[in-house]
Order: C-alpha cells, then sequence, then structure tokens
C-alpha cells in the first residue's frame, strides 16, 4: 500500500470527522458520565488515547499518520477554547449551562429529565454534599462540570454561635421516602407500620395510577407531615 499525499488527506478528514461524532456522542451520554472534565476536555482524551495507543500497536501504518492525527485534534480543542471565550454562545453549546434541578425547595422535573439523571441519582448526589433530608435544600444547581452546587434553606445554613438555641435542634434521622418516581417504597412504609390505604388517604388519591405524577413524597414523623414533589 502506497502511502502519499491523498492518504495524508484522508487522515485529516478521519479526525476531523471522528472529533465531531465523539463530541456528539460526549453531550449525549451528559454531564454525570465526565464527572469535573468538560465534553471538549473527555472528546479530546479519550481521542487521543486511543491515537496513541493505536500508534504503539500498528507497526504497518508510519507512526507520523498519528502525530498527524493528534495534532488535528489539538489544533481543534484549541481553536474552539479560543473561539468559545469570544463568543458566549458557541460556549454553552460546548460547555453546556448550570441546569437548576431543586428551585425553592422543589425538584423541577423538566430539568432532571434534561440532566439525563433520575430522583434516586439526585438523592444520592445529595447525600455526597451532606443533605440527607431534600427538605433541607433550597435550591440545587447540576453544574457545567457534573457537580452538584447545593444552597440549604435558612434553617440549615451553617451555625454561630448567635444562631445556637438547643432547645430548637432536632434529633437526626434519615428521610422517609414513600414514593420515588411514582413507585411506592414498600420498605418505607413498613419502617412507619403504615399500608398502602393510609398511603393514599394521606395524599388524597385513589389509586396506584394516581400516583404517576408524583416524583418525590418524603414523610416527617415528627410533624406528621408530608413533603411532596409533582412532575407537573
Amino acid at each position: 500500500m502506497l502511502f502519499g499525499i491523498q492518504s495524508i488527506y484522508w487522515v485529516l478528514i478521519d479526525s476531523v470527522v471522528a472529533f465531531a461524532y465523539l463530541f456528539i456522542i460526549s453531550k449525549l451520554l451528559g454531564k454525570k458520565q465526565i464527572a469535573q472534565l468538560e465534553f471538549i476536555d473527555y472528546t479530546v482524551g479519550i481521542s487521543l488515547g486511543s491515537i496513541a495507543a493505536e500508534m504503539a500497536t500498528n507497526t504497518e501504518t508510519p507512526f507520523y499518520y498519528y502525530l498527524i492525527a493528534m495534532t488535528i485534534f489539538f489544533a481543534l480543542a484549541l481553536l474552539v477554547a479560543i473561539v468559545g471565550r469570544k463568543c458566549t454562545f458557541l460556549k454553552r453549546v460546548l460547555k453546556g449551562k448550570p441546569i437548576t434541578l431543586v428551585y425553592d425547595g422543589k425538584i423541577n422535573y423538566k430539568e432532571l429529565k434534561k440532566s439525563k439523571i433520575d430522583v434516586n441519582d439526585l438523592l444520592s448526589m445529595l447525600r455526597e454534599k451532606g443533605f440527607f433530608d431534600i427538605t433541607d435544600v433550597a435550591y440545587a444547581v447540576f453544574e457545567p462540570s457534573g457537580e452538584l452546587s447545593v444552597m440549604p434553606v435558612g434553617a440549615q445554613k451553617p451555625l454561630v454561635m448567635e444562631d445556637l438555641d438547643k432547645s430548637k435542634i432536632r434529633k437526626a434521622s434519615l428521610s422517609n421516602v414513600l414514593i420515588v418516581d411514582g413507585d411506592i417504597s414498600y420498605s418505607g412504609l413498613s419502617e412507619i407500620d403504615k399500608d398502602e390505604q393510609w398511603l393514599f388517604d394521606r395524599l388524597k388519591v385513589k389509586s396506584k395510577d394516581d400516583l404517576k405524577n408524583i416524583i418525590l413524597a418524603i414523610y416527617d414523623e415528627q410533624s406528621d407531615s408530608f413533603n411532596t414533589h409533582y412532575k407537573k
């Protein structure tokens, strides 16, 4: 096989196509898949790694072809970074924008679907931030980096001496999650020694079909009240 100018052109074309395709895939996977990496970093990183691995194992193709391909990926990433700083719209398209998953204490179901995570993922991320009860959360923002930023409600802000009043401090306890994404948590009902009919009566519904619009329902035994989040 002859390696000439035409072959180098194909390396150029294939590299550009691969760069664009990998970027689209990384966007479709969602921010949760890449943790703190930005989309461009993720795309370039896996591409360069694949090229380097192929270069190390393929002895038939001249090595400078791989160097050309890696240089193209580097140049494209650099170009995107430069243009992104100049164009706000392009920066939002490439890097994404923050998504508010919890607004004023309630889960934003539309934004939750857009972020490609479910209720259990959100609750898990909140626990990682030290919030075991969603009622303690005023706002939660899913950042372009894949991290969750949380603003607690006023009563859960860091304590200072002038705020200290031991008579108002409640004993710590885990939340009683009774409904998640329209499904009943029977283990949660068992923990509080209640049954399905009690749940229907308290939520003023007649059947399981009426629960489909509820994304999350938490019961507080101390206040005998529900914190309910709806899809619409």
